[in-house]
């Protein structure tokens, strides 16, 4: 479900659409000297502002998509991790390569990626920050390198399961990397998308909303405070979210 926040994007923009509409029914009464408040430059700007809140939800919805895929990418991390530690007590690896071993798998286990950013749903507005779940995942999976070290290094550590291979164990730790990387990269871009956004409809002099206020005052200006054509206008409600 979208957030409120998002809903109100959206809002205002529905809103401003009626705001064009009133200004067109006023035909040539309507003439601003102002270039951003002619009637062509309202309808350029509410086409901007569609533009930006559909990259936003298009962004979003990939943000969330490669989050899910690295959730489905490290789930079972723990208990591989495990499965290599007992894999490699079957050797002959010395007691200390063994400790070894167990220290990373130690930290494997204490190690939670944080769950802040766990969507299932694709509507589900991105976080705005990323730091804290995007560092436990590269902690795991230094964790994982750490550990397929101490593998590699133990000459008698040939197992035939293909998934306990020190080769396969680096292509997951590539895959791993990889899709994480793609979370950070996923969240660039809608974070982005969001200040485009928000400067087309809020933070720019010619925003959508601060372009709403001024039509509002150059119809108050021509028709009149007490004018039916003023009434008409000075409801429609434009509303600044938090940023």
């Amino acid at each position: 479900m979208a957030s409120t926040s998002e809903t109100g994007h959206a809002k205002n923009v529905a809103n401003f659409q009626d705001l064009i509409e009133f200004v067109t029914g006023y035909g040539a009464t309507y003439n601003p000297s102002k270039n951003s408040l002619k009637l062509p430059q309202l309808i350029s700007l509410k086409a901007s502002a569609e533009g930006n809140l559909a990259d936003v939800i298009s962004k979003n919805t990939n943000y969330n998509n490669k989050v899910n895929e690295r959730i489905t990418a490290f789930s079972g991390l723990k208990s591989f991790s495990t499965r290599l530690v007992n894999a490699l007590q079957t050797t002959d690896a010395t007691p200390e390569t063994i400790g070894n071993a167990k220290t990373f798998n130690r930290k494997m286990q204490g190690k939670k990626a944080s769950s802040a950013q766990t969507p299932t749903d694709p509507n589900t507005p991105a976080p705005t920050t990323i730091s804290t779940s995007q560092q436990s995942y590269d902690q795991l999976i230094q964790h994982l390198s750490g550990l397929t070290s101490v593998l590699e290094a133990e000459t008698s550590y040939t197992p035939n399961e293909t998934d306990l291979q020190v080769a396969t164990i680096q292509a997951k730790i590539a895959d791993l990397s990889a899709k994480n990387t793609a979370v950070a990269t996923a969240y660039t871009s809608i974070s982005n998308s969001r200040i485009a956004r928000n400067e087309t409809l809020y933070t720019s002099t010619t925003s959508l909303v601060e372009t709403a206020l001024e039509v509002k005052k150059y119809v108050k200006s021509v028709f009149g405070a007490t004018s039916p054509q003023y009434a008409q206008v000075k409801s429609i409600e434009f509303s600044k979210p938090r940023l």
